[in-house]
């Protein structure tokens, strides 16, 4: 019997996935029932199926009717990760029901349900450790199929017959109107035993519970609610729920433009992008989230402040070494396909102006560790008095030489703002004029240097004519109001330049920039915060229009990427990007208010 298959073709779309997780690690499952992408145990650990990134011999796990299928769709159950695909066929249709139950063992949980007439279905699991690159040793061990290589072991319990061909394990099986079949696959490291078997169903209330109670516990209740209740969960499924870190995506290369090198390693925490997160958090009212966050940051941030990276790992590992795997062909031929990040070496201003501005509102919520991290505050502002001057590679990270950043300067402002205010509001031991004093140095500087006259707007960096969407978040940090008319101008001159079709680019590429030849597409978050800007400056009607069409590049089951191909209809970028969740969720609180 013949099984679907297929390549790195273009006609496969990122908007085409949807996510499970557990709060540890990620899939991510097509809408054909195929899981292309999983990583065990962690968000960063070596893929298990990897058919995301090349084809099916580099791993998947497809579940499906074995014959043709005349319809499908798919949904979330409720406000949960539990994902459910109807598959109809001439001859009946079925539920496929996928998830990954919360707790410290790593399991994909799989339920076929017969929903009408007799359904033909196929399983086809290709397990292939180390990113697509390692066969795996299968074998039968206690009526379940084991599949080991090095330190990974991948166990499979179910009642239907499986049976080996080609180097795959594959089987067909006939489900009635009525009928449940489980599937249960669990990873466990070869050295140990694995875990206890459990009940599919039972897996599926709980997790499901799980989901809806964390989301009930949201506070907010304004313009588009179900986005960002989806995004918010979203977002939780980014967070490690032992440690704390927030990763960017799930996924590795997925490319900025089709075919381009634009293809980066997103499966780490990044300051900047958890310390907006818990911003979202914290107006949703998810404080314990926060707080988990704040702790995280001491561990990471505590020590020398000289240290200090822009991204660690999930537990705050420091070494995030770049390489390239080179057996596999790239999401729709995007070469190369990157493990780790380079970016990590770099020196970018701006995170300690995030992560101040999230401290902030961490204290105004009445998050703290009873005074410990001030003494981390204070040596990281130490430590930004010694660098702000610096040249740097900004928020985009780019390759190219070090530059005066205007967006990273206005960071560094936000982050002396945020400590006066912190020391103020708490009487905390603190170097307050010199603060001051700095502040107002670096306002001044980047209305000096960071405002071309000519344009009318704030620039890209000092001394350059481009621009760069970052600015628009400068109102929304309070660096100055968004009706100021030098911001006013700066937002149509962002308008006139950088928008395509309505959306915001980051900037212009270029090669001495960033070092990379290839475009990219439109970016979602900066579109967001241009909506932030127009709400702020009375264009209410505007924002709403454009805030509007940013919800339809969501895909069907509310999931956005980085990016967005106008030209095309597609997204673009790792996914889910918790970048453009975040932002949307903050769009959204900024039109009702609450923000």
């Amino acid at each position: 019997m013949s099984v679907l298959t297929r390549s790195s073709s273009p006609s496969r779309r990122i908007e085409d996935y949807a996510l499970i997780g557990n709060c540890c690690t990620a899939a991510l499952v097509g809408r054909d029932g195929s899981i292309d992408w999983l990583c065990l145990p962690r968000f960063d650990g070596a893929a298990c199926f990897a058919a995301l990134l090349g084809d099916d011999d580099n791993g998947r796990w497809l579940l499906c009717p074995a014959g043709k299928v005349v319809h499908s769709s798919r949904a979330y159950r409720g406000d949960t990760l539990v994902l459910e695909t109807d598959f109809e066929t001439e001859e009946g249709a079925v539920r496929v029901v996928d998830l990954m139950p919360i707790g410290s063992a790593m399991r994909i949980v799989r339920q076929v349900i017969g929903l009408r007439g007799a359904v033909k279905m196929t399983t086809e699991l290709v397990i292939r450790f180390d990113y697509g690159q390692r066969l795996p040793w299968v074998r039968r061990v206690d009526q379940a199929l084991s599949a080991t290589a090095g330190p990974d072991t991948l166990r499979l319990v179910t009642p239907v017959d499986l049976r080996g061909e080609g180097m795959k394990t594959v089987a067909e099986f006939t489900v009635l109107a009525g009928e449940t079949v489980p599937f249960v696959l669990s990873w466990h490291r070869s050295h140990y035993p694995p875990e206890p078997e459990v009940n599919a169903a039972e897996s599926i209330a709980t997790t499901e519970r799980f989901w809806t109670e964390w989301i009930d516990r949201c506070k907010y209740d304004g313009p588009h609610r179900a986005m960002v209740r989806r995004s918010l969960l979203v977002l939780k499924a980014l967070t490690h729920n032992r440690t704390g870190g927030m990763v960017a995506a799930v996924t590795t290369s997925l490319p900025e433009l089709l075919g381009g090198s634009r293809n980066w390693d997103y499966r780490y925490c990044w300051l900047r992008d958890a310390s907006f997160t818990t911003r979202a958090f914290l107006a949703a009212g998810y404080t314990e989230e926060a707080r988990d966050f704040s702790a995280w940051v001491v561990r990471v941030a505590g020590g020398d402040a000289h240290q200090l990276q822009i991204m660690y790992g999930v537990a705050g590992e420091s070494r995030l070494e770049e390489t390239e795997v080179k057996g596999l062909a790239g999401f729709g031929g995007s070469l190369p396909v990157r493990i780790g990040n380079a970016a990590h070496q770099q020196l970018q201003l701006d995170v300690y102006g995030e992560l101040m501005a999230v401290i902030y509102e961490c204290y105004a919520a009445g998050i703290d560790s009873a005074g410990d991290e001030w003494g981390v505050i204070r040596e990281l502002l130490g430590c930004l008095e010694e660098i702000w001057e610096k040249p740097d590679s900004g928020i985009w990270e780019v390759r190219g030489e070090p530059q005066h950043f205007v967006f990273s300067k206005i960071m560094a402002w936000v982050a002396f703002d945020r400590g006066v205010r912190i020391a103020e509001a708490h009487s905390f031991e603190a170097p307050l004029e010199r603060w001051r004093a700095v502040r107002d140095v670096i306002a001044a500087e980047v209305w000096k240097k960071g405002f071309d006259e000519k344009k009318g707007a704030l620039v890209q960096a000092y001394g350059s004519t481009a621009l760069d969407a970052s600015v628009l978040l400068a109102p929304l940090l309070g660096f100055c109001e968004a009706t100021d008319p030098r911001m006013v101008s700066t937002v149509e001159a962002i308008q006139r330049e950088l928008t395509v079709d309505g959306f915001v680019r980051r900037y212009i590429p270029h090669e001495d920039l960033d070092g990379q030849v290839a475009g990219e597409g439109v970016f979602l978050a900066c579109t967001f915060w241009l909506v932030g800007n127009l709400k702020r400056q009375g264009r209410a009607d505007e924002a709403a229009a454009i805030m509007s069409r940013l919800l339809t590049t969501a895909n069907d089951v509310g999931l956005f990427s980085e990016e967005w191909d106008p030209k095309r209809g597609m997204q673009l970028g790792n996914f889910p990007q918790a970048f453009t969740h975040l932002a949307m969720t903050i769009s959204a609180l900024h039109q009702s208010g609450q923000l």
